[in-house]
């Protein structure tokens, strides 16, 4: 599953110019290539919450040197496949035989699990980014379901159709269970809200 720009800036909390200039300056390069627009894959969301996790609390230059770094350590896996830790001065990744620093300032590092990564956090703007696995409380993400594409909890409707269909204005959010049984009320209405706060991405330029 192939995730474009907006859905890709609403569940990561990285904007489209972070986006663009991180590309060109290879922080990070899409998997999925060479589309025009740019598509993303699931690891490279994680990748993209992982850095702006880490931004939150060091900067950038020292983000972009650990990921640089990583070959250095013949750590060749996509930057998704690795647990980071960080203190603020330093950034260290999880190999077999412990932490090691890859920016070469030891520290206390703060560590963060895949769960720390997903939930939802503050990121250096000071904007709360969205919980990965449940971008609403009736939504949910699985990367075993749909290429992790957001679906309506317990089914594997993707909440895009579901939006789509509310928008045609013929069918009302509780009538959308006749169509897509264990779509409820509430589903609906949160696919929708969602569906709306990608599509306003799109028209967010500032960094």
């Amino acid at each position: 599953m192939s995730f474009p720009t907006d859905l890709t800036v609403t569940m990561t909390g990285v904007t489209r110019w972070q986006l663009t200039h991180w590309r060109r300056t290879k922080l990070l390069v899409p998997e999925v290539r060479p589309y025009r627009p740019p598509l993303y894959s699931f690891r490279d969301l994680v990748a993209l919450r992982t850095v702006a996790r880490l931004r939150a609390e060091t900067s950038l230059q020292k983000v972009r040197q650990a990921f640089k770094n990583l070959s250095m350590f013949d750590l060749t896996e996509h930057p998704s496949a690795y647990q980071f830790a960080t203190d603020g001065k330093t950034i260290a990744v999880w190999t077999d035989e412990g932490f090691m620093d890859i920016v070469r300032n030891p520290g206390q590092h703060h560590i963060y699990s895949l769960a720390d990564i997903f939930r939802p956090f503050v990121n250096k703007r000071g904007d709360t980014v969205i919980d990965f696995e449940a971008p609403r409380p009736t939504l949910s993400v699985d990367p075993h379901r749909l290429g992790g594409w957001p679906t309506i909890t317990g089914t594997r409707v993707p909440y895009d159709t579901v939006a789509s269909a509310l928008r045609g204005g013929d069918i009302r959010p509780e009538d959308l269970r006749h169509y897509f049984p264990g779509v409820s009320k509430a589903a609906a209405n949160d696919a929708l809200d969602f569906a709306d706060e990608v599509e306003s991405r799109r028209k967010r330029r500032t960094a």
